[in-house]
């Protein structure tokens, strides 16, 4: 029987592909399910998951942090990091926003509406404000933006670097200055130990690990994943046991919402500002803007237990940078559409 000449072109095409991209849904995102099932059932069932409960997920949360940021390790690309490495004046920009801008913003807007929030709440905010720029989803973004992917993979990834000193850094003055005290050298410590050491152990494993993890790329990701919702359970369980999320409802929640995009909002404006007065090329304007507007979920969970211990608030302190990430998810995949069909996609 002859093979067919039928041209690989003359297929049916998928009907999302007739779409314009503006119209484009966003990849479904199971983890996102996830973190709010997570929540629901901690709300609603949260002895199994607490700390000293009967699956002892403290242990999860203590250990799982390493094994999140081994993978990470492994994961990141050395030579994909040295393709961005020369547009300083970019990285700089990405950095400031990243550790300076988003902080200022949110010591501005406590000082103007010191009564918006709980101080868990505002310790919550600063905390989102204090971590690094997520890797992941900045690339991929700016790779369906056509903006310049090397100078995000290498920000994103120095941003996380970068991390694991000023975040501590920046908590710990925020919580002394309010009067909650925090021992810098020995958290410091332990987030070297916990997420830098594990880096780089990943780092060297790559050698030998590196060619496995690509091609098992899924488990890899879904090891990643099922540590961080473990950790989220674990927090939002030992929160609901003692009794923080009984005095604050769905209200709350909207509030988060709102601020949280304003915040995003306002980051996004004011570095547009800035890559115009740059000088900026579209490309990299794009990659500024994706990678200095967001902020790391992967970092902030697993490193939420290391910075506040068994506080009996942290499922109330990590709400904010959930709802960010999933509110910036959103906002970003809007953007990255524009820009490709501005662009010819």
């Amino acid at each position: 029987m002859r093979p067919s000449t039928r041209s690989p072109a003359a297929r049916l095409p998928d009907t999302r592909e007739c779409l314009p991209v503006f119209f484009r849904l966003p990849k479904f995102d199971y983890f996102l399910v996830g973190l709010v099932l997570m929540v629901a059932l901690a709300l609603a069932w949260p002895t199994p998951g607490m700390s000293g409960g009967p699956l002892h997920f403290e242990y999860v949360t203590t250990y799982g942090v390493s094994v999140v940021f081994f993978l990470y390790g492994l994961m990141l690309s050395p030579e994909r990091m040295k393709a961005g490495v020369l547009h300083w004046r970019l990285h700089i920009c990405v950095q400031f926003a990243t550790f300076v801008l988003f902080p200022v913003l949110l010591l501005v807007a406590r000082a103007l509406m010191p009564g918006m929030f709980s101080d868990d709440l505002w310790l919550g905010f600063f905390y989102v404000a204090a971590l690094p720029s997520t890797v992941s989803s900045s690339v991929a973004m700016t790779n369906i933006a056509r903006g310049n992917v090397p100078a995000a993979v290498f920000n994103a990834s120095l941003s996380s670097l970068l991390g694991v000193f000023i975040t501590p850094l920046l908590m710990s003055w925020y919580m002394k200055s309010n009067g909650i005290d925090m021992p810098l050298l020995p958290v410091i410590f332990k987030v070297v130990m916990l997420v830098l050491v594990p880096i780089v152990l990943g780092q060297i494993a790559r050698r030998w690990l590196g060619g496995w993890a690509q091609r098992n790329a899924f488990w890899v990701k879904l090891a990643d994943r099922s540590t961080i919702l473990a950790i989220v359970y674990n927090s939002f369980c030992d929160s609901v046991a003692a009794g923080v999320w009984s005095a604050n409802d769905l209200d709350v929640v909207l509030e988060i919402a709102v601020a949280s995009v304003a915040l995003f909002v306002l980051v996004y404006l004011i570095m547009n500002g800035v890559c115009a007065l740059m000088g900026f090329s579209v490309r990299d304007r794009i990659a500024c803007q994706f990678c200095g507007s967001k902020k790391s979920l992967a970092t902030g969970v697993p490193l939420a237990p290391v910075m506040f211990g068994h506080s009996a608030a942290i499922g109330l302190i990590v709400a904010p940078i959930m709802v960010f990430h999933f509110l910036q998810l959103v906002i970003v995949s809007v953007l990255a559409a524009r820009f490709a069909k501005r662009t010819g996609d």
